[in-house]
């Protein structure tokens, strides 16, 4: 699986179908929840890389959490404390870091 088909198969099983464990090429990764906000997140290895998915925040003041305010399930992805892209109802969305940090496509 490429990159971007690893963190779509993430967000469908963290938050699609709402399960406690996810299940990518053999890894079995636990969904934990923040303390504070209960927001799912998962730490996803891909390669030699460690990349970490949240769930988005609807209590923030971007346009993602505009459009989880209105029930889109939208999964944040960082890699090196940098947010490289999301998941938003299935469709991937590269941000401009993700080449930056030489992200394989």
């Amino acid at each position: 699986m490429t990159l971007g088909e690893t963190l779509v198969e993430v967000w469908r099983q963290a938050l699609a179908e709402d399960r406690g464990e996810v299940l990518v090429d053999g890894q079995r990764l636990p969904v934990a929840r923040t303390r504070h906000q209960s927001l799912r997140t998962v730490a996803v290895r891909y390669g030699d890389r460690a990349i970490e998915g949240i769930e988005q925040n609807p209590e923030t003041s971007s346009r993602w959490a505009k459009l989880a305010q209105r029930g889109q399930r939208i999964m944040q992805f960082s890699f090196r404390g940098r947010y490289v892209g999301n998941v938003c109802e299935g469709r991937l969305t590269r941000y401009p870091a993700w080449k930056a940090e030489g992200l394989p496509e």
